[in-house]
């Protein structure tokens, strides 16, 4: 059972992710707070970074050990998310990290055909190594 000074610090580091506080982030990673925290609704420290469009935290996280496989409640995953956003850098380092563009139930895929995001589609198709441009 956690303390109400634990939750809350968990929840703060939650508010990094959203926030792109990547230096406090890195930190408290590791301080011991694991890399694939999980909010209530499933949505990891990597699936916030990406939603809010913060590729220098997706980076961090992903050098940290991020899960890019995670999917959240509403069958997303990070990469649908950063495809979401139209965020090309925080895609292309999340597919260099081996994130799938057709995994979950919202795959990155189904994002870019339904929102008609030809760019992100494009991005996916792309070729892409293990350099890293965030």
């Amino acid at each position: 059972m956690l303390t109400d000074a634990e939750l809350e610090l968990l929840h703060d580091v939650l508010d990094l992710a959203r926030n792109g506080a990547t230096d406090q982030l890195a930190a408290a990673i590791e301080a011991g707070v694991p890399a694939n925290l999980t909010d209530a609704s499933g949505n990891s420290l990597l699936i916030l970074a990406a939603y809010h469009d913060h590729p220098s935290a997706v980076r961090t996280l992903l050098d940290r050990g991020a899960d890019v496989h995670r999917v959240n409640d509403n069958g997303q995953t990070a990469l649908a998310a950063a495809v979401f956003r139209r965020s090309a850098v925080s895609v292309r380092a999340l597919l260099a990290a081996g994130a799938d563009p057709d995994e979950g139930p919202r795959s990155a895929r189904q994002i870019t055909d339904f929102f008609q995001l030809d760019d992100m589609a494009a991005e996916l198709e792309r070729p892409h190594d293990t350099r890293r441009e965030c």
